[in-house]
């Protein structure tokens, strides 16, 4: 398996979100990374919102 074809910008951003090492990411299969990617995509939402509530 090759290793993930992203930036090391984008790698490293990734890493710091899902809280893995960097060198897990660029080995992870593609299809967990995109799982895991969509997971943080429905957290964010719900976060913001929360944030948005709390300024007004």
């Amino acid at each position: 398996m090759r290793p993930l074809q992203i930036s090391p910008e984008t790698a490293v951003k990734l890493s710091e979100k899902l809280g893995v090492p960097l060198e897990h990411l660029m080995h992870m299969p593609q299809h967990i990374l995109l799982q895991k990617i969509a997971e943080l995509g429905k957290e964010s939402p719900d976060k913001q919102e929360a944030e948005k509530k709390d300024e007004s």
